[in-house]
C-alpha cells in the first residue's frame, strides 16, 4: 500500500482558484535522488506566471497532475542507492528540476541529489527556501556570467525584490560598487543590505542620475526600463535582463552603443547552492522573508507575489 501526501496541483491554467489541494502517492525516488520531507517552499514570479498560462506553462502542460514549485527546504527521509553526499535526517535546500517539473508544492519531493546543498544551521527552513531560485539567479549572473570585478559599478533595479536583494549582497561580496533602485519606502532596507548608493524611482529617474556610468545593469522590470537601462549603462557595458523581453530593436540599439544585452534562465546546480550555503552560514548574505503562508493558503501566497511589491521573498510553510 502506497503512502499518500498532500500536494497542490494546477487543475488548469488561469487564476488562483485553479490551485487545488489533493492527496496523491508519495513519490518513489531514483537511485540518484533523495526524498525530501518539505518544510518550506519559496514562491516566485515564475510560479504565478506559469499558473496563469505563460512562462513555463508550455513546457509543463502535458504533466498530469501538474505540481508547481521548484524552491524547497526540508529534511531527507530517504536516500537513493548511489547518493553519497547526503544521509537520512540531513536538512537540505535547493532549486529542484528547473526547467522541468519540480513538483515542489507537496509534503514530499523526489529531488536529484546534485540539485541540493546542506542547509546552514544558523538559518531557518523559511530563510533557506528563500535563497534558492532568486539567490541562484543573482549568483550565476554575477559570479559566472559577467564575472564581477572589484570596483565595477553595478546598477540593480528592483533591489528590494527577490533576486534584487540577493544581487545587492552578492555584488558587494564580489567587490562591486552597488547603486540600487527601488521605492522611497524601501530605502533603509536596501541600504541595510550594503548598497553604496540609492535611487528612489518614485523620486527621480535612475537613467538621468546614472547616464552612461554603470558597468553592469540588472533589470527586472519591463521593455520600458530596458530602454532606460541602455541610457544608464556605459559604452561596452552589460545589461542583464531577468525577464525574456529583449526585442530585436533593443539588441540593435545596444549594439550601436557596444553594449551586450543578455537574458539567461537560472539552472539547478548543487555546487552553486553550496556556494550560497557558505555565504549564508557566514552571514555574508541573508534572506529577507516578507511573509510566511500556511500550505493551505497557497493561493494567497500567489496573490501577494503577483502584486510585484514584495520585499524579499514570500514563503509557504509545510508541516
Amino acid at each position: 500500500m502506497h503512502l499518500t501526501m498532500k500536494a497542490i496541483i494546477v487543475k488548469e491554467f488561469g487564476g488562483v482558484e485553479n490551485l487545488q489541494e489533493v492527496e496523491i502517492p508519495v513519490p518513489e525516488i531514483l537511485k540518484d535522488e533523495v526524498l525530501v520531507k518539505v518544510r518550506a517552499i519559496s514562491i516566485n514570479p515564475v510560479d504565478t506566471r506559469t499558473r496563469s498560462g505563460i512562462a513555463m506553462a508550455s513546457y509543463l502542460e502535458h504533466h498530469k497532475p501538474l505540481i508547481l514549485g521548484w524552491d524547497i527546504a526540508g529534511v531527507i527521509s530517504e536516500v537513493g542507492e548511489t547518493v553519497t553526499q547526503f544521509k537520512k535526517g540531513d536538512a537540505v535546500f535547493g532549486m529542484v528540476n528547473f526547467l522541468g517539473h519540480g513538483k515542489g508544492y507537496a509534503e514530499f519531493v523526489a529531488a536529484p541529489a546534485h540539485h541540493l546543498a546542506l542547509k546552514p544551521s544558523n538559518i531557518s527552513f523559511e530563510e533557506a527556501a528563500a535563497a534558492t531560485l532568486a539567490a541562484l539567479t543573482a549568483w550565476q549572473l554575477l559570479k559566472h556570467y559577467v564575472r564581477v570585478k572589484p570596483g565595477q559599478k553595478i546598477l540593480i533595479l528592483a533591489a528590494s525584490g527577490g533576486v534584487g536583494h540577493y544581487a545587492v549582497q552578492i555584488a558587494k561580496y564580489l567587490g562591486a560598487y552597488v547603486v540600487a533602485v527601488s521605492s522611497e519606502k524601501n530605502r533603509d532596507f536596501v541600504l541595510g543590505l550594503g548598497a553604496d548608493r540609492y535611487i528612489a524611482y518614485d523620486k527621480e529617474n535612475f537613467e538621468d542620475v546614472m547616464v552612461g556610468t554603470a558597468d553592469i545593469v540588472i533589470d527586472a522590470f519591463s521593455k520600458e526600463s530596458l530602454a532606460k537601462s541602455l541610457v544608464a549603462v556605459k559604452q561596452n557595458g552589460v545589461i542583464l535582463s531577468l525577464l525574456p523581453m529583449i526585442t530585436e530593436e533593443m539588441i540593435g540599439k545596444a549594439s550601436d552603443k557596444g553594449v551586450e544585452i543578455h537574458y539567461q534562465l537560472v539552472s539547478s546546480n548543487g555546487s552553486d547552492m553550496q556556494s550560497i550555503a557558505e555565504l549564508l552560514a557566514k552571514g555574508i548574505i541573508k534572506s529577507h522573508v516578507s511573509e510566511v503562508f500556511p500550505f493551505e493558503k497557497m493561493a494567497d501566497a500567489h496573490l501577494k507575489t503577483e502584486t510585484g511589491k514584495t520585499v524579499g521573498k514570500n514563503i509557504v510553510s509545510v508541516f
